[in-house]
């Protein structure tokens, strides 16, 4: 049986004792702290005291917060403080000593600017981590330039991909450019964790939004390279694989089936009752079947068209062969997989509301991820954190008047 989450406190997580600072706002830098942050590490957020960051309230909002935040935002500390006053850039030198992994996603530049470069945090820090994410990295000719990550999926070649040919690319519905570099960065922490047990010293991990999309860009690169080859935008199919596309079915639901694999093939053809093509021996392998795709493809959209999509789904399930639907995110919230693997997890906001969040990904067998802590409010953490360095609650007043920290109302 898969273990889901742990009700046990984050201090026993797989990185319970790794002390992460995240500077960053929004999405990457963000999402590669909430991954650590779900097995354990303790993430010190350090946010804007006016807005804190701009996530907040993006998007579907509930009690002025948005929904986003309790996804992004879990299990991790709020340290409000001003970054750009040299008191609050004291308080992380301070903050630096003793932390593992720094994560900041400004623009280039901007910790220098701030004399926080990570040549000055590794004379503080010598076995600091610090991962830095930007559009375009730290080096080169468009280092200076703003990046997204939209921009990026564009540069890294995955926008040109997703649009049925002949019509404008799309984009995908999520910041999946973000969350890519994100992961990269998370790679990077673990790999520099690993070699920092040998050597005893920290490194800087630069991640560009585009090379993160770029790295998932499969043979592209190798077929435009020796054979002139450039890919094309085709819809729900996967160019050179074949079968495998979105089928419409009787009640204009679309069937998603995977029948690439030699053996696969045989068999759903023999499912939809075109044993002619199944025992084809020029279509016994990918390559004889690329070169008929169309004709395949127009032999189970013909069966696909006479029968609803479960109906569909049901007898390819029957058949062994990869099938599905395409999940919205009711039908993802219902679904009982998903249920028994628990990655639906429910919190409690400070209202009441229950509110479904997804869970925590991987699945560790021995040290699984933890059950989300709700986000926390601008500040909540402000005191505790500045107390645990030796901050006096006289200068910490001093710091609320001077305006370079700020504190959640509960805690103010």
């Amino acid at each position: 049986m898969v273990s889901a989450t742990s009700p046990l406190p984050p201090s026993s997580g797989p990185l319970a004792d790794l002390k992460v600072i995240e500077m960053g706002q929004l999405i990457a830098g963000p999402f590669a702290a909430k991954t650590l942050a779900d097995f354990g590490a303790e993430v010190i957020k350090i946010e804007s005291p006016k807005s804190g960051d701009p996530l907040r309230v993006w998007r579907v909002m509930h009690e002025g917060t948005s929904l986003w935040w309790q996804v992004q935002s879990r299990n991790k500390k709020s340290l409000s403080l001003d970054l750009r006053q040299k008191e609050g850039q004291d308080i992380v030198r301070e903050l630096i000593k003793n932390a593992d992994v720094l994560i900041e996603n400004f623009r280039p530049g901007t910790l220098e600017s701030w004399g926080m470069g990570p040549e000055d945090l590794l004379k503080i820090n010598p076995r600091l981590i610090v991962l830095r994410i930007s559009g375009y990295g730290q080096t080169g000719p468009y280092k200076d330039k703003p990046g997204f990550g939209v921009i990026a999926e564009a540069m890294g070649g995955m926008r040109h991909l997703t649009a049925e040919p002949g019509r404008v690319p799309v984009r995908v519905g999520i910041s999946i450019g973000d969350t890519l570099a994100a992961l990269h960065g998370v790679i990077g922490i673990l790999m520099s964790l690993h070699e920092r047990n040998r050597s005893g010293k920290g490194q800087v991990i630069d991640v560009a939004l585009y090379e993160a999309v770029f790295n998932c860009m499969e043979s592209l690169l190798p077929e435009y390279s020796l054979k002139g080859i450039v890919r094309e935008a085709a819809g729900s199919a996967l160019p050179g694989i074949a079968p495998t596309n979105a089928y419409r079915c009787k009640d204009n639901a679309y069937a998603l089936i995977a029948g690439n694999g030699d053996s696969i093939y045989k068999r759903l053809m023999h499912a939809i009752g075109r044993d002619d093509l199944g025992q084809d021996p020029e279509l016994s392998d990918n390559t004889g079947r690329v070169s008929r795709v169309n004709e395949i493809d127009q032999a189970i959209s013909d069966w696909s068209a006479k029968l609803s999509v479960d109906d569909v789904l049901q007898i390819l399930d029957s058949a062994e062969v990869p099938a599905g639907k395409i999940y919205n995110i009711a039908d993802i919230s219902q679904d009982p997989h998903y249920i028994a693997r628990g990655m639906i997890e429910k919190l409690t906001l400070k209202d009441g509301s229950q509110l479904d969040v997804p869970g925590v990904v991987p699945k560790l067998s021995r040290t699984p991820g933890h059950r989300p802590k709700l986000a926390p409010e601008l500040g909540e953490d402000t005191h505790a954190t500045l107390k645990s360095i030796g901050i006096s609650d006289e200068q910490i007043k001093i710091l609320l008047d001077k305006g370079i920290v700020s504190m959640s109302q509960q805690h103010s």
